[in-house]
């Protein structure tokens, strides 16, 4: 007699290395680096050096995205993760709210000091220029996808 049943074979997960886990930080913070590195052998007024700054600001725009939706926590933000913990208390329970608005505001104002200190038209004060508008960018997202829909997003379906 024939055994006709299906037989399903259960595959056991497999253990990634950090590679594997963290290979979009990696990758995107690789990129950035050969942003970096190109600009400061480039001269910024040619096109390619141009484009190297401005990618700088772009790059970090994702690394800071890819990195800081991977550890801080948004409410009201369907992008955001779950945070890990609840915390009791009401003060602590709203930073943990709103970690990635507090991470983006304080970040944010150390760019704001640094490109006040730069020289606007200087090579590494363009890209901090560049950096600082990114980082007013992102704010600007995190806070609009709080409070603001788009029809037939599937966020805004929630």
């Amino acid at each position: 007699m024939t055994d006709t049943t299906p037989r399903t074979t259960k595959k056991t997960p497999k253990k990634r290395g950090i590679l594997a886990r963290h290979s979009l930080s990696i990758a995107s913070s690789a990129i950035l680096l050969l942003w970096t590195v190109l600009y400061s052998v480039s001269d910024p007024k040619t096109h390619w050096g141009s484009f190297f700054g401005n990618a700088i600001a772009d790059w970090s725009g994702v690394v800071v995205m890819v990195l800081a939706t991977k550890y801080l926590y948004e409410r009201g933000s369907a992008e955001s993760r779950t945070p890990p913990f609840n915390l009791n208390p009401s003060t602590w329970q709203k930073i943990s709210d709103h970690s990635l608005t507090i991470f983006l505001l304080i970040t944010g104002l150390g760019w704001v000091v640094a490109y006040k200190h730069a020289d606007p038209g200087s090579k590494w004060g363009q890209v901090t220029g560049n950096i600082l508008s990114e980082w007013t960018q992102i704010l600007g997202l995190v806070i609009m996808t709080k409070c603001l829909i788009e029809l037939h997003s599937k966020e805004s379906q929630k």
